[in-house]
């Protein structure tokens, strides 16, 4: 793999690998591992304060005889973060295989993060299939765009239910976000019967402080979930 694809792929997700690992690692080993990484593979742009990275997320919710079925999912990447693997695409044509290699390499790391997303019902996690239907990579600008449709591992029955969901990086390492509202959209079937709205948390000041307070090198503790306590909560709701 080149080098700028490791980097890239690095930065999005290193900060993931080594939290799962924290509870294995001694409170020396930990710092010093991921203090290396960062020498080695992160850029020096962006080393104070999480976020370092920032997606501009899109969403259509997908339905098929008046049943959930998938989130058709569109993530925009800026500038720096997508700089790698804009420069090891190249001049490549949309859809050549230079871009699908790039695109199975990110999209491995999403669905090694369960999409970085969690669907509810009535209290209940909603499983999501194990790969997705569709994924592409492409350029827009001086910008990386991922696109993908994540399917339910089952459908949902839409009339009278209400449904949440929010995407998000545990670690905050990652801010992924609606610009606005009309970011997420109903697909056909579900336009003319149900309601979404977003919701964007205001968390205290002391976890907003905290969420300055980290640079690259630090990794909230485990059982604070300091994403998503900055993660915007979908809510579909169908009369």
């Amino acid at each position: 793999m080149p080098f700028r694809v490791r980097s890239f792929i690095a930065e999005f997700w290193l900060a993931h690998r080594i939290f799962r690992q924290r509870k294995i690692m001694s409170a020396r080993l930990y710092p010093v591992m991921f203090a290396m990484a960062s020498v080695t593979l992160f850029p020096a742009q962006r080393v104070a304060a999480h976020p370092h990275s920032f997606i501009s997320l899109k969403t259509e919710i997908v339905s098929e005889a008046g049943q959930i079925t998938a989130l058709k999912m569109r993530w925009k990447m800026d500038e720096i973060t997508s700089a790698d693997l804009l420069y090891d695409a190249g001049n490549a044509a949309p859809g050549s295989p230079v871009w699908k290699k790039l695109a199975a390499e990110v999209m491995a790391n999403v669905i090694g993060q369960h999409y970085f997303t969690e669907f509810w019902h009535n209290g209940q996690k909603v499983k999501f299939a194990p790969t997705p239907q569709a994924y592409a990579l492409a350029r827009e600008g001086h910008q990386a765009v991922l696109t993908f449709t994540l399917p339910l591992a089952y459908a949902q029955k839409a009339e009278g239910e209400r449904y949440t969901f929010a995407t998000f990086d545990p670690t905050y390492y990652v801010a992924m976000s609606y610009d606005g509202p009309r970011d997420v959209t109903l697909g056909e079937g579900l336009r003319e019967r149900c309601k979404v709205t977003v919701k964007t948390p205001q968390p205290d000041a002391s976890v907003q402080d905290f969420a300055l307070s980290l640079d690259k090198a630090d990794a909230p503790p485990e059982d604070m979930d300091l994403g998503k306590q900055f993660a915007q909560q979908v809510t579909v709701q169908c009369p």
